[in-house]
């Protein structure tokens, strides 16, 4: 059966009926309706074929726009093959005032009836609703006279909700008695789907016919050229899914059926189906650009009403038929129920099928009017851009204003594609030449970050050359040399920064600063520049404090902290006091990113932590600025800093490269190393060997990758190698007069290379050096790692003391800055801090990272002096200090040196509810219970020194702080206590815990 029989079997059969009734001398007329496309004519050739073999004679016309001017054009079709045709249809018209019963009309009624004196007669016409005037009179009146004839007149009308209102139907003025109507619906899916699987006569996937399906819309018409298609596909070159787009579709049989479905429809209806596909031309946008806290991306409100009315302003039809047309077109198939119920086409085929045939100039005008149309009733900024974007330039400001309201909205949530494309579409817009170098600044910052940078430095450049308020040329300087800097640019960077310091800023004190200071930020790039810059500030700093401002002061403190002319305590109170005095806007960002770096390098983390996101939030992502990444590697740094590797890894900026850059960044030093520290050195080699050392240009951040990648040398046995890498970074360092190991200890990890490679005597030198300069800046973490390699470089008693005083200084680093001696004893430290009054326990996160690798030092020193018991402990401090953080490379160092001590090899988990003791879990219950320490000691017969070791280990196991984390630490890890009291057999338990230790 042909796709448009398919589901006609009771019009078929109603048809046959009244040929029966027909035959016997009953006419009647049978009305076939129904849309476009529904298979009216296929219907009524079945229904012609049908009586003809019932023995009825046929006679057929067609009507069609070409004829409606010939008057009686329809019925000289049905009677022209006939006798007396001729006379009956005479050569001239009738005379005006001709009588109806002698004229044309009459003769040809005789004519008709002289046929069905003969045979019974099946009277075919095809779009009635296309026949000329004359003859439709002509066959209204016929209707009435056949009920006594052998006559029956089958006839199809399109019937169908179009925006202009149709004409008057062929039976509105007859009597229901003399027709039977049957309106044609469409295919339904299962029939439809049914059909695509057996004409494409193979294997089909579900998609693909779920897609037919939609496209071809329960319309026979469209289905069929859809199939006609996809029919000359051959197997193995068959899609999985219908394209989007008809250009992917040959011959075009589907397009040319959309378009002539579109040109039954009326020109007005046209324009409405077509301005729906363009409003519907982006639905994924549209969707994206919608409702952010409930308000739909139309305005608000409820979205049919909202969205008839825009169809009908963008079409230019009568509002009052549109909303009407929509429910219709749902109804028949072709839409269907978009986000949020708005209506959408039934599949994007057919869409583009309805658009195919629109001029590229008609389809922008009718955007153009839609986006006014969005305007007037208050849409939202991203959907009205959204049309704009699709339209010609408009030149007028509202659509300046929509777009970079656009652009503002995709940046602040993170959409920098979304306001990439708002921007370069504003350019397209008038608008005064200040405002052109705004925009241009804003879009060449966001291009050089998220494109590449080619494309952003000369729309940077081109904004430079714009006039504008100083304050926009001060951003698009600070922006293009930022952009300049990091492709190896530094010293064209600071000339651009200086040439406009010199011509444009005069009066302007406040932006002489701010330029001033980012020239200062910027040098970091190149050694050279840098020392020449820093020699300026601070000579300038001195004679007038004033002249390089709180900023310029900032970044100062940052130049002695990191050239070894300060303390950390110092540092801090200097950064602190700039802080609290007032800054100017544009200068802030700076004060806050230096204060973070130097925080960070004090152990401060907490406050560089908070710096960090004031920096950032004060910081126009869109805009290209030297301290917004600098703001960024801090907070890397942070994470770093406290030993965060796997919330390090799982960044994806971390390991992704920089656009526009193939050197590597400071975040993927630090990937490298977390890597390392994790056991991942096969992601960490790939890492690595990804990036080309050999002709980098000079920064600092490739000093700290050459840093980490010696580390990863160093952990894979290869210390020559590393040793190369340590000594290059030092001289790069060193270079920028950069001689402190707060940014990279390249000597302490140069001496320990040297100590592999058998060279005490150079390790002992390069951890003497290390030593003198942190002692300068003083902080637990430099101090104690510089006391722990000098200490392992010394050997022997002497190297013991210093490993010892290393990890005092780094357990009592819990606090941050260190302004006094590190000389606390092993005994007072759990003391001070597992008492019950809920003060930190020891070994504070901020020098985890060294405190672990201090102890294993300190556990291999005391092994090689016989201390074995102390070297256990210290060493499965170690292992469990590494397993809570997450160091697998440091635990794994510290179980082969328990090894190495004679240990067995730990049989459960070093940290967590399982690897307390009995006596450990007992204390932590009665802790957990808010019982002091002196209570606890007292109810089991213990000293209060005992209790208190015995807390300050369970603190460290479980991973917590203070007292008032132990209930939930032990319900949380599952635990399960064992009796307290008195009668528990404290004893007991002291003798398995000596025996524990002693294993």
């Amino acid at each position: 059966m042909s796709v448009a029989l398919r589901e006609r079997r009771e019009e078929l059969e109603l048809v046959a009926a009244e040929a029966e009734r027909a035959r016997a001398g009953a006419g009647r007329l049978v009305l076939l309706r129904g849309a476009t496309g529904t298979g009216r004519t296929a219907l009524l050739e079945a229904a012609a074929e049908q009586a003809e073999a019932a023995g009825m004679r046929v006679l057929r016309a067609r009507c069609s726009p070409d004829h409606t001017s010939v008057p009686f054009g329809a019925v000289f079709q049905l009677l022209a093959h006939g006798p007396g045709f001729d006379s009956a249809a005479g050569e001239e018209p009738d005379p005006p005032g001709t009588p109806p019963h002698r004229g044309r009309p009459a003769r040809l009624w005789r004519l008709l009836r002289s046929y069905a004196d003969d045979v019974p007669l099946l009277v075919a016409v095809d779009d009635v609703h296309l026949a000329d005037e004359s003859s439709r009179r002509w066959l209204v009146e016929a209707v009435r006279r056949i009920d006594r004839l052998p006559v029956l007149m089958v006839v199809t009308e399109r019937s169908q909700y179009d925006i202009d209102p149709p004409a008057d139907g062929l039976v509105h003025a007859l009597s229901p008695a003399l027709v039977r109507t049957r309106t044609l619906a469409p295919l339904s899916a299962g029939s439809a789907a049914e059909l695509v699987r057996s004409a494409l006569g193979r294997p089909v996937p579900a998609e693909l016919v779920d897609d037919c399906v939609r496209a071809g819309a329960g319309s026979p018409l469209l289905l069929r050229a859809l199939l006609d298609d996809l029919g000359g596909t051959a197997a193995e070159d068959a899609p999985a899914a219908l394209p989007d787009n008809c250009a992917a579709l040959y011959p075009g049989s589907y397009a040319a059926a959309v378009s002539w479905w579109l040109d039954s429809a009326g020109p007005t209806t046209t324009e409405v189906a077509r301005a729906l596909a363009a409003l519907d031309d982006d639905e994924k946008a549209d969707e994206k650009a919608g409702e952010k806290d409930g308000d739909s991306a139309s305005g608000g409100g409820g979205h049919g009403d909202a969205d008839a009315e825009l169809l009908a302003r963008t079409a230019g039809a009568d509002p009052a038929r549109v909303p009407g047309w929509l429910t219709a077109m749902t109804g028949l198939g072709l839409l269907r129920p978009g986000p949020g119920g708005r209506p959408r086409y039934a599949h994007p085929l057919l869409r583009d099928a309805v658009l195919s045939s629109w001029s590229g100039a008609l389809r922008q005008a009718a955007h153009h009017r839609a986006a006014e149309a969005m305007v007037r009733r208050g849409d939202r900024a991203e959907a009205v851009a959204g049309q704009l974007l699709r339209s010609a330039p408009v030149g007028e400001a509202w659509a300046t204003g929509v777009l970079l309201d656009a652009a503002d909205l995709a940046v602040r949530d993170d959409r920098s594609d979304d306001a990439l494309v708002f921007l370069r579409r504003a350019l397209d817009e008038p608008m005064p030449d200040a405002r052109r170098s705004v925009v241009l600044t804003e879009l060449g910052s966001l291009e050089y970050a998220t494109v590449r940078s080619t494309a952003g430095i000369p729309r940077l450049a081109e904004a430079m050359r714009l006039p504008g308020l100083p304050r926009d040329r001060v951003r698009a300087a600070v922006a293009l040399g930022t952009a300049l800097a990091r492709q190896g640019e530094a010293r064209v960077a600071i000339d651009v920064l200086r040439g406009l310091e010199n011509e444009h800023l005069t009066g302007h004190p406040d932006l002489v600063r701010t330029v001033q200071t980012a020239s200062a930020l910027l040098s970091d790039h190149d050694p050279g520049t840098r020392r020449e810059v820093y020699r300026w500030l601070r000579e300038t700093a001195e004679r007038s404090p004033q002249l390089v401002g709180t900023a310029g002061q900032a970044l100062l403190v940052r130049y002695e902290s990191t050239a070894g002319l300060t303390s950390a305590a110092s540092a801090m109170r200097r950064i602190r006091a700039l802080l609290a005095q007032p800054a100017d806007p544009l200068a802030e960002g700076f004060l806050l990113g230096t204060a973070a770096a130097v925080a960070q390098w004090a152990d401060q983390l907490d406050e560089a932590d908070r710096l960090v996101r004031r920096g950032l939030a004060g910081q126009r992502t869109s805009l290209l600025h030297p301290m917004h990444l600098a703001l960024l590697n801090v907070r890397v740094d942070i994470a770093a800093a406290r030993g965060a590797y796997a919330e390090l890894l799982d960044d994806p900026v971390v390991l992704s490269p920089v656009v526009g850059r193939l050197d590597p960044a400071n975040a993927q030093a630090h990937a490298l190393i977390a890597l390392v520290e994790t056991g991942r050195t096969e992601e960490a080699t790939a890492l690595a060997d990804g990036f080309d050392l050999q002709n980098p240009y000079d920064s600092w951040e490739l000093n700290r990758f050459l840093y980490a990648r010696g580390v990863l040398r160093a952990a894979t046995g290869d210390p020559a190698g590393a040793l190369g890498d340590f000594l290059e970074c030092g001289r790069h360092q060193s270079a920028r007069d950069v001689v402190s190991p707060v940014v990279t200890p390249w000597r302490t990890a140069s001496a320990e290379c040297h100590l592999a490679l058998g060279r005490p005597r150079q390790a002992l030198a390069l951890a003497e050096e290390e030593l003198r300069l942190a002692t300068v800046w003083n902080t637990p973490r430099v101090l104690g790692r510089a006391l722990r390699v000098l200490g392992t470089a010394t050997g022997g008693r002497r190297g013991l003391d210093l490993t010892d005083r290393a990890v005092r200084v780094l357990r009592e680093g819990a606090g941050g800055v260190s302004a006094g001696t590190p000389d606390v004893t092993p005994e007072a430290a759990p003391e001070a801090t597992a008492d019950g009054d809920g003060s930190a326990a020891p070994g504070g996160e901020p020098v985890e990272t060294e405190l672990i690798p201090a102890l294993i030092a300190q556990g291999r020193g005391l092994t090689a002096v016989g201390d074995r018991a102390r070297a256990r402990e210290a060493l499965r401090e170690a292992a469990e200090r590494a397993e809570r953080l997450g160091a697998v490379r440091m635990r794994a160092a510290a179980e082969a040196a328990l090894r190495e001590g004679g240990a067995r090899r730990a049989a459960t988990a070093r940290t967590g509810s399982g690897s307390l003791t009995a006596s450990e879990r007992r204390i932590a219950e009665l802790a957990a219970q808010s019982r002091t320490n002196m209570e606890i000691a007292e109810l089991l017969h213990l000293a209060r020194r005992t209790v208190e070791t015995h807390l300050t280990s369970a603190y460290r196991k479980l991973g917590i702080r203070r007292r008032a984390e132990l209930g939930a630490a032990l319900t949380d890890a599952g635990s399960r206590s064992g009796p307290t009291g008195p009668g528990a057999g404290p004893d007991r338990d002291r003798h398995r815990d000596r025996r524990g230790t002693q294993a």
